[in-house]
């Protein structure tokens, strides 16, 4: 094509229009937003389209049809040039501060449905577009609407209650408490104080609370009505465009790339011919993350998305035709339309297609994915596939030629890994999916670690057609069980002409287990599951298809094995104590105030790190990573990326003015790998350049020589080569060889828990500013440990503290993987930005950022404990190993605290606790939200688990008589106050989820169904707050009041999403007597407040509040005397009034915790300041057969003295249970035997999402609490809920006993944390687990290992 033949760019933006003459082929519609037009409230949060972060609106006009759809889509997979000719809307186009909030912008605010922020954007674009498509949805067509969506903050269900406010039910039945409170809330008039016109109630009198309890955390009345007529309009001036666009090819070409769109078949055929290695490409799904993520260019790319002929859909006599370029959406649409118009006989492949489509990731990915793509891709996992091969479908190819041939889905169509019979020349035209008959039978089954948005690890779709009740045809598909989708032929074989028996079933489930067998080490791993899964599968076909056609009904236990497990939609209650009538209305301690910065962040212009405008002269910064587990680095060579234009600079240990060594607290780690790396990830060097593309790319080109040597990756292998970091830590109490030699009992045994990746939604980024006449830098991180940024980069630049200012606005989450993960990413920027004398910014794509940073460690902890026959225990000896990765960074003191946890809430006379940091081959593990406790909770629960089955009774039983009393100490002699609060909550939560009624439904429950189980189980805590080293414990506080009255506040924590700064302005606006919209925080800096701890530990509020109340008390003070001459006056007059008596109005405050610290030397002091408690009921549901299961209901009741703000702590509750139910439950790390992180990026890895939290999701905060020794006698809360997420796993482990007794198998089993599906299943042991054992350690090579 000739430069005449390029294509004016063209596309609509928030309405506005833009022309763009140098369009480049290779920027994605994110890219594009982002940088040149400078919209950057579409976030970045993975590049593959699994976190939905970037989502966005795409809408487009069909001319043939006048019809206007609207899309969400991932703007990060998206080219810009498939916006050719459509109309963009981002978050920033639909409302804002200055113009005001869209009523979904307003309403996830104010129901308290953001936190960090970052992911906000995202959900508000995806509830948007379902808005524009349907004003009035249901629950589940918003949860559907969310299923590409991912949050780390909120554990969703306040998102889900802000938009429950838009739907159907919402008008029927009003936003009502759903729960049977037990107090007189709910129940009884008399108690209540005010009830909604909806029906809400908004307060009630509880009988042990001194001030009404409220449930009412936002007013729905008080919601903009949400009106479609104001939404944006489509351009009226591009359906002129659309109308008189002539069917000619698009053409875009930039930089040697070439994006071409033809609109009809044989100009697709003609482009092919001439551009035969061209890329084909429709939804870019697929080449969409092969550029995010392998940085991939194709010089040519044919996007086939608008050819007409390929996007056909219709019925005609055999069934539907579907043409290749037809959206899985669209195909969705168009089946269920047509299963309610036709025969249900005959659309049984059809629902089968409907029911995976849900499943099939998110809606952002099928609204523009296509059908032909998913089948040439011919992923061995695919979701489709199997079900096309099942109902017998066929193909229809064309040659350039135009020659056309059809073909079927057989075993011989795919030959191998996604490889596939399709002839070079020909592209895929359609796809036809015959009619099922009368005498058939469909159904399709996928097994995934998570239900919404993840890919298969098996699935299958199964096909049967009798003559009478003879098998006349079958066939049986599976995905996930080879290197392509495979038909179970030989099978079928023996199938056919038999009857549909026991003896029939019993021959097919040992003929697929050898047809479908797959050898030890097989890629994907986890081989005895997988093959379990194909029979369970099978099983669930063949009692579904006795059920159907009423011969041989099987028993009512059995027929549970073909009951799908559904979950209904949320329903929720959230009880604290309100605030009293008399209270100032400016005092807004105690009351549910929305996140201060929850509207910028709603309308995406809270500015993250990654949206800072760039500095002039700014260059991008690539880490060059080690690839190597453990090697000698024998050459790198950066030649070939320095010799690409734009880049400026190889930055490596070399270039380091100051020291190249990095850690804290110990500096045991290298910043930039002199001669050997002992981690994947490590950095080596880093490519400086002038944007972010080119030095991705160019980072890639630099080339590094090893030299390996054997790594050490797990545990159990850094035992076995005695590989530890010293010292190892030992507490003690009593003698246990007394306790055990007066125990009736002993039980031994194990238990290991698995890593868990932070996922911040926002990765590490950092740009580092030089000021080249003071030699200083200026250090912009999203970090939440300033201190240790400041120091790290002095450090490494050769300078004085002083000369580093390290600052953050807000961080998009951290969990304590910003305590020291961002050390590495802000000191090699420092040295790069020295080094050009320009400032560098380095962000970290998603990938990269799981690859190179730590994790919550791994532990195994192998216990021996000692009891009566009553339950008493006697002695505990624990010996706990976690990985600590390839250096010490915080791991010493996470093992610390792990250990004061190995009792929680029990008291145990004699104690030996022992505690090993294994040093191995992966990125050094760091500090995750509990620090240790998740972890050695679960191991004390599950010996508490272990004493009851022993002994015969009833675990509640076994903790209620060993919990501590009133007056008792830990273990390690520190007195535990307000144990009685202990007590209220165990009482209080047991009653409040009808503990015991529920328990007896339960086991009726099992009783009548085989296959599906349910469990129930009740978890006390006892958390132990602050900082165990001493010098930790101390804030600082800056207050500054200005002579027209505003106050701006400086304190030392940083804001991740906690809702610190609201808190603290919270406590300052009580503490001056002053509303709180006249107070501001604008950021935290070293050069404001100095040497400050980190944020984390859950007592941000704690030190940060008490500093902030010392400093305006003293600016209090120096009023006092004018507010007391002229106390009829004003606080502004007050204020110009000192100012002008020339009194200083700005004040510091400093604040230590008294009573703390531990030394390990003496064994003595006070690790903790005080304890606060918890308890959590939560009742699940598994399926037997697969492992899958569904949390049906959570009750919590959390001890967190007076609230500060109840919305943000019962926030902080909820997201800190979902994110322990995904550690205990669903989150897993998994390695390559040489150190190769395999679960990288949403797509591996895998959070809760919004259908995983519990179905009825009730919090409670204890009432008439106040804790005194603490700001505003509130209590910490950010870290003790997580531990309660236990509840989950053992109620697991209660459901998995009800299936093992059925079994006739021991109720004492080993189940290590998570108890994924694949764990759950095969702990359900049974006949067909029976069939698979697995192979002996050592006779085979892993796929994969667990740390």
């Amino acid at each position: 094509m000739s430069k005449k033949e390029e294509t004016e760019f063209i596309f609509f933006c928030n309405g506005r229009k833009i022309v763009d003459l140098h369009i480049d082929p290779s920027m994605t519609l994110l890219s594009y937003l982002r940088r040149k037009l400078r919209l950057t409230g579409s976030k970045l949060g993975c590049g593959e389209g699994g976190c939905g972060a970037c989502t966005v609106m795409v809408s487009s006009y069909d001319k043939l049809t006048t019809n206007i759809t609207h899309v969400a889509v991932n703007a990060c997979l998206t080219t810009i040039c498939q916006m050719y000719l459509t109309s963009v809307t981002t978050v920033e186009g639909i409302g804002s501060i200055k113009d005001g909030l869209h009523p979904v912008q307003e309403r996830i605010a104010k129901a308290h449905g953001s936190q960090c922020g970052f992911c906000t954007p995202g959900i508000v674009m995806s509830m948007y577009t379902l808005l524009r498509n349907n004003d009035r949805p249901c629950m589940p067509d918003i949860e559907d609407a969310f299923q590409g969506n991912l949050c780390r903050c909120t554990g969703y269900r306040p998102i889900l209650e802000g938009y429950r406010t838009f739907t159907k039910e919402s008008e029927i039945n009003g936003i009502g408490c759903k729960t049977n409170c037990k107090t007189t809330c709910c129940q009884n008039k008399n108690g209540s104080k005010k009830v909604c016109a909806n029906g809400k109630i908004q307060s009630c009198k509880s009988n042990s609370g001194i001030n009404g309890i409220s449930t009412t955390l936002f007013q729905p009345s008080e919601f903009t009505s949400y009106d479609s007529t104001k939404d944006i309009m489509f351009p009226q001036e591009l359906i002129l465009m659309i109308e008189n666009e002539k069917p000619m090819p698009v053409r875009f070409t930039c930089n040697d790339v070439t994006w071409l769109r033809p609109v009809n078949l044989q100009q697709m055929l003609d482009m092919r011919k001439r551009f035969p290695d061209a890329k084909i490409v429709a939804g870019n799904t697929e080449v969409g993350v092969e550029i995010q993520q392998r940085k991939m260019i194709y010089p040519v790319t044919v996007s086939v998305a608008h050819v007409t002929e390929l996007n056909i859909i219709e019925l005609y006599d055999e069934g539907v035709r579907i043409g290749a370029s037809v959206t899985l959406s669209r195909i969705d649409t168009f089946l269920r339309d047509t299963i309610k118009k036709t025969p249900d006989y005959k659309c049984k492949s059809f629902v089968a297609i409907v029911d995976m489509l849900h499943w099939f990731a998110g809606q952002q990915i099928r609204n523009v994915a296509v059908v032909g793509g998913n089948i040439i891709t011919g992923s061995p996992i695919s979701d489709l596939n199997p079900i096309f091969m099942a109902a017998g479908s066929t193909l229809e190819f064309a040659d350039t030629e135009g020659v056309r041939r059809m073909v079927s889905i057989t075993n011989d169509f795919f030959t191998g890994y996604r490889k596939n019979s399709m002839k070079a020349n020909e592209t895929l035209i359609s796809i036809t999916v015959p009619f099922t008959k009368q005498t058939e039978y469909f159904k399709a089954f996928k097994q995934a670690h998570r239900r919404d948005d993840d890919i298969a690890i098996v699935n299958a779709a199964f096909r049967v057609d009798f003559d009478e009740n003879t098998i006349r045809d079958c066939t049986l598909a599976f995905g996930g069980m080879a290197p392509t989708t495979k038909l179970a032929e030989e099978t079928v074989k023996l199938m056919i002409g038999r009857v549909w028996d026991q003896a029939l079933f019993d021959d097919v489930t040992a003929h697929l287990a050898n047809e479908m067998s797959i050898p030890p080490g097989a890629p994907g791993g986890m081989v005895e599951y997988r093959q379990s899964l194909v029979i369970s599968f099978f099983f669930k076909f063949y009692v579904f298809v006795r059920m159907d056609n009423k011969t041989k009904t099987p028993s009512k236990e059995e027929s549970s094995a073909s009951i799908p497990l559904k979950r209904g939609s949320v329903e929720s209650t959230q009880m604290f104590q309100e605030v009293s009538d008399d209270r100032s209305p400016i005092d807004l301690v105690g009351r549910p105030v929305v996140h201060l910065s929850a509207y910028q962040q709603a309308t995406g212009e809270a500015v993250f790190v990654d949206d800072i405008v760039p500095f002039q002269n700014e260059l991008f910064m690539a880490i060059v990573f080690s690839q190597k587990a453990h090697a000698i680095i024998k050459s790198v060579d950066a030649t070939a990326a320095l010799a690409i234009r734009g880049v400026h600079a190889y930055v490596d240990h070399n270039d380091v003015p100051g020291i190249n060594v990095i850690g804290n607290p110990v500096k045991d780690e290298e910043l930039f790998a002199t001669s050997n790396v002992t981690s994947i990830g490590q950095y080596i060097g880093g490519i400086v350049a002038e944007d972010r593309d080119m030095a991705q790319r160019a980072a890639k080109l630099v080339k590094v020589e090893y030299q390996e040597l054997e790594p050490i990756i797990s545990i159990e292998d850094a035992i076995a080569k005695n590989s530890f970091i010293e010292p190892t830590r030992i507490l003690t109490k009593g003698s246990v060889l007394d306790g055990f030699k007066y125990s009736d009992q002993v039980v031994e045994s194990e238990i290991k828990v698995g890593e868990q990746e932070h996922f911040y939604m926002e990765t590490q980024s950092c740009i580092a500013i030089p000021t080249i006449e003071d030699d200083a830098m200026d250090i912009i991180t999203s970090s939440q440990t300033l201190k240790s940024v400041q120091a790290a980069v002095a450090d490494v630049i050769g300078v004085q503290y002083h000369k580093v200012r390290a600052r953050a606005k807000r961080v998009g989450g951290a969990f304590g993987g910003k305590e020291t993960g961002n050390i590495p990413p802000a000191a090699a920027a420092a040295v790069a930005a020295k080094t050009c004398k320009r400032p560098v910014r380095c962000v970290l794509d998603r990938n990269d950022d799981m690859a190179s940073t730590g994790t919550r460690h791994a532990f195994l902890a192998r216990y021996k404990v000692g009891f009566t026959n009553d339950g008493k225990i006697q002695a505990l000896k624990i010996d706990m190993y976690m990985n600590c990765g390839h250096s010490q960074d915080l791991s010493l003191s996470v093992m610390e605290r792990a250990m004061f946890h190995v009792q929680n809430v029990y008291y145990i006379p004699n104690v030996e606790a022992h505690g090993y940091c294994c040093r191995t081959n992966i990125p050094s593990n760091t500090a995750f939200r509990g620090f240790g406790s998740p972890q050695s909770t679960l191991a004390v629960e599950n010996w508490i688990s272990d004493i009851a089955l022993a002994c015969g009774i009833s675990q509640n039983k076994v903790r209620e008589i060993n919990m501590l009393q009133v007056g008792q100490s830990t273990y390690f002699n520190q007195k535990v106050e307000d144990l009685q609060l202990l007590k209220r909550c165990w009482d209080e939560c047991l009653d409040n989820s009808e503990y015991k009624n529920r328990q007896s439904q339960v086991e009726e429950y099992n009783r009548s169904k085989r296959w599906r189980k349910r469990g129930i189980a009740a978890l006390p805590i006892m958390y132990g707050v602050g900082y165990s080293d001493r010098f930790l414990n101390q804030a600082g506080a800056l207050v500054i009041i200005y002579t027209d009255g505003s106050v701006l506040l400086t304190h030392g924590g940083v804001e991740m999403g906690q809702g610190l700064y609201t808190k603290m302005i919270q406590v300052a606006s009580r503490t001056l007597g002053i509303p709180a919209s006249r107070i501001h925080t604008n950021e935290t800096s070293t050069a404001t407040v100095p040497n400050t701890s980190p944020t984390s530990a859950s007592v941000g509020s704690d030190l940060n509040g008490m500093a902030v109340k010392i400093a305006c008390e003293t600016l209090c003070k120096r009023l006092e005397p004018y507010k007391k001459q002229e106390s009829n006056k004003t606080w502004n007059e007050w204020v110009k009034a000192a100012y002008f008596d020339r009194v200083n109005l700005s004040a510091t405050g400093f604040y230590k915790t008294p009573d703390i610290g531990f030394d390990w030397q003496t064994k003595s002091g006070n690790p903790s300041y005080y304890f606060t408690y918890g308890v959590a009921v939560s009742e699940v549901e598994i399926d037997c057969l697969t492992g899958d299961h569904v949390v049906l209901r959570t009750d919590i009741v959390m001890d967190v003295g007076d609230s500060i703000n109840p919305a943000i702590d019962i926030g902080q509750i909820e997201g800190a249970f979902v994110q322990g139910y995904g550690l205990y439950t669903l989150e897993e790390h998994r390695w390559s035997p040489t150190g190769q992180l395999l679960t990288k990026g949403p797509g591996f890895y895998k959070l809760p999402s919004f259908t995983d939290i519990p179905v009825t999701f009730n919090v409670s905060l204890l009432d008439g609490v106040p804790h005194e020794k603490v700001v505003c006698s509130s209590k910490a809360i950010g870290e003790p809920p997580l531990l309660l997420a236990g509840s989950v796993f053992f109620a697991i482990k209660d459901a998995i006993r009800a299936a093992r007794r059925d079994a006739g198998k021991g109720e004492i089993f080993m189940l290590d944390s998570p108890a994924t599906a694949e764990r759950i299943r095969m702990a359900c042991a049974d006949r067909i687990t029976e069939k698979f054992p697995p192979a002996s350690p050592g006779t085979f090579t892993p796929f994969f290992i667990r740390s």
